[in-house]
């Protein structure tokens, strides 16, 4: 294989959007196990005293991920979050009025590999959701793996994210006087697994849990589709029926995440690695519906309202597919 090398005379400002993007892949892969690996570490050296002193700390502070985290606004408005916007480029995109009197479920999707638009979205300040959407705080839900990690914890949780169980989504549901939107990326780790260059597969299809909890609280629901999310990484063919789709899917079944086999480029030579194409992301904020607060929803509204949210995606994604380069011939595919 020829590898295709990055010429010497690379702008700054172009190094400085890669070095932004490579750490965020590491925070993504690898930040969590390096946390884990240094509070074991840790407690067999001189420093035992540090990881001992967290633990108290965590013991203590447990309960913090499900009630909202602990955003901190300086972290999430850091200069390199616009290096990251920039180096796809990332836009989100804004088609109604949100009322910030009412607390908001945004489903997103597609899942993509690292979900990288929802991040760079709802979870910096770089692309602008405060001013596109004032009053509104934005919240990115998480697999509640990743909040049992030490240290770990504490970093996701200052970008706004939050773990993805009914006890922490009602949370911020329940909030009188509205103001805030819960993010969720509705397919979750397995539709990581269909994230393909060109594929337009939605795992919506018998996902209404989050229907149901915006059903329970009042909240509306708006549906977001990212276009170009599958676009900057390329996976291993995993089609159903195959062993490794079989393997992955059973893997995920344990532990609970999803383990695409992806690549890219690298940060010094295009031709393979694990860092994301530059390839435009443009996330498109679709129109809110009107939600009524029912507590017990019987089966037939349930399936009615996820039958109107599919309607309003399908509807968000063929009004906008042209302008993002998709053949006016696509449609989504629920599975």
């Amino acid at each position: 294989m020829r590898i295709e090398f990055a010429p010497r005379d690379v702008p700054l400002s172009r190094r400085l959007q890669t070095a932004a993007v490579l750490q965020w892949v590491f925070s993504f892969l690898g930040l969590a196990p390096t946390c884990i690996l240094l509070f074991l570490y840790l407690l067999f050296t001189r420093f035992w005293l540090l990881s001992v002193v967290y633990a108290l700390w965590w013991v203590v502070d447990y309960d913090t991920p499900s009630r909202g985290g602990r955003r901190v606004p300086a972290l999430c408005g850091l200069r390199v979050w616009d290096y990251m916007r920039d180096y796809f480029p990332i836009k989100l995109i804004k088609t109604a009025e949100l009322d910030p009197r009412n607390n908001y479920v945004l489903g997103f999707h597609p899942h993509g590999v690292l979900v990288a638009g929802a991040f760079t979205n709802f979870c910096s300040y770089a692309t602008g959701f405060r001013q596109l959407f004032p009053g509104l705080t934005s919240y990115l839900l998480m697999l509640p793996l990743w909040f049992r990690a030490p240290f770990f914890r504490d970093y996701i949780m200052c970008a706004g994210l939050v773990p993805s169980d009914k006890e922490s989504v009602s949370y911020l549901l329940r909030r009188r006087g509205g103001g805030n939107a819960v993010v969720i990326a509705v397919g979750g780790a397995p539709e990581a697994l269909d994230a393909h260059p060109g594929t337009y597969n939605v795992l919506l299809a018998n996902k209404k849990g989050f229907i149901k909890l915006a059903m329970e609280h009042g909240a509306h629901l708006v549906p977001v589709f990212s276009f170009g999310e599958n676009e900057v990484f390329d996976q291993v063919q995993n089609t159903q029926g195959t062993w490794l789709r079989w393997l992955q899917e059973r893997l995920q079944g344990i532990m609970g995440i999803s383990l695409p086999l992806f690549h890219a480029r690298g940060v010094f030579q295009y031709s393979f690695g694990l860092m994301p194409y530059r390839k435009p992301i443009n996330t498109v904020v679709g129109r809110p519906i009107p939600v009524k607060k029912k507590e017990k929803p019987t089966l037939e509204e349930l399936d009615a309202l996820h039958q109107l949210y599919m309607e309003e995606l399908s509807s968000l994604f063929d009004q906008h597919k042209a302008s993002y380069g998709v053949d006016q011939d696509t449609h989504l595919n629920f599975i």
